[in-house]
């Protein structure tokens, strides 16, 4: 009786001619899109570049060199050493980290929404974080991060919940989302600003600084906890994406693929509503780089979705990062940059999406 024969494992091979990359190893293959590869590579390469330049730059003039001596080299000049490592290292790493955490974000509810206007800056989430945490600090009277971040945990889950019951008529049409949280985002500013109004001006100016979105006076204290939350956020988003991917082809087509629809955007929107929440309870509300960095990931990788975690994620890094250097050119909270140009994109996107309907 013979054995019956093994065909033997197929090499790596990796096909540089597709549009995909495969790697073949013992019977498995890896798929990874080439364009995606190359666009999140020259992110990185941009986002150092930046952080670079953000950190050679101020009152204090380093050279590139001086600057990565500093990062890398423990015998460097104590005084480069203080500059770069323990005054703008840490506002560096947290424009890269809110950058991602907006930009994770907005590429989920804009996948939920199928609707670029869908980002929580937009639809009003953002209003209720920024709103649950001036409750926090005027309220209670507390500036302590873990307070703070619950606040705006709850405020942006609550305005998740009210604007999902004011949109939902026999169904969620995703433009009534968007029209309704603008509303209800628009509501709860005015909210917000009626209760800086009816404290003292000492507390109004506090909350009022900080809601203007900024990055100053932040150390690697608040970086270690902000960035243990981040990762297992990011683990979380990372689960939601394939459910995300197969509900925008329809809840038909998800449930017959084994997706839970109700239960994969909940999940979703628990995970999008806590990275705005994250961000908001660290820096203030920054406005429109969740909005913008999913549409232009998905304008340079050419992806049917904006729901690719890399490249949205290394986009908002890459754009926060940006705004934040010139904020501290001119001196400014970096959430009034975002603002002046996030304005513009905003009304480009609006006469699209009208033009379109129209059409």
């Amino acid at each position: 009786m013979t054995s019956p024969s093994v065909k033997p494992a197929a090499p790596e091979r990796v096909d540089f001619g597709r549009t995909v990359w495969t790697w073949r190893r013992t019977g498995t293959a890896l798929r990874v899109d080439r364009r995606s590869v190359l666009v999140c590579a020259a992110l990185v390469v941009t986002v150092a570049a930046l952080g670079i330049l953000t950190l050679g730059t101020g009152s204090i003039r380093l050279t590139p060199v001086q600057v990565l001596s500093a990062l890398f080299d423990p015998d460097a000049d104590s005084r480069d050493r203080l500059v770069v490592v323990t005054w703008r290292l840490p506002r560096l790493l947290f424009a890269i980290l809110c950058g991602a955490a907006l930009a994770i974000s907005g590429a989920l509810f804009q996948s939920l929404t199928k609707n670029p206007l869908g980002s929580p800056d937009v639809i009003g989430f953002a209003s209720g974080s920024y709103a649950g945490a001036s409750v926090v600090m005027l309220l209670i009277g507390t500036a302590n991060y873990l307070a703070v971040a619950t606040g705006s945990l709850i405020g942006g889950a609550a305005t998740a919940l009210l604007v999902y019951l004011l949109a939902y008529r026999n169904g969620l049409a995703p433009f009534r989302l968007v029209i309704v949280g603008i509303a209800v985002g628009a509501f709860l500013s005015s909210l917000t600003s009626m209760l800086l109004l009816s404290v003292n001006p000492q507390q109004a100016m506090l909350v009022a600084t900080w809601g203007a979105g900024s990055l100053s006076g932040l150390g690697f204290e608040q970086l270690r906890a902000a960035a243990v939350v981040f990762v297992v956020l990011l683990i979380c988003s990372a689960g939601v994406v394939r459910p995300l991917v197969h509900l925008e082809m329809g809840d038909d087509a998800a449930v017959a693929l084994g997706v839970g629809a109700q239960r994969a955007r909940l999940a979703a929107t628990l995970v999008g509503v806590a990275l705005t929440a994250l961000v908001t309870a660290a820096v203030g509300p920054i406005s429109f780089i969740a909005l913008a960095a999913p549409q232009i990931a998905q304008r340079l990788t050419r992806s049917p979705t904006t729901v690719r975690i890399a490249p949205a994620a290394l986009t908002g890094a890459a754009v926060l990062t940006g705004a934040d250097f010139i904020a501290q050119r001119v001196d400014l909270p970096v959430g009034v940059v975002t603002v002046c140009v996030g304005g513009a994109y905003l009304a480009w996107l609006l006469a699209r999406q009208y033009a379109g309907r129209r059409g």
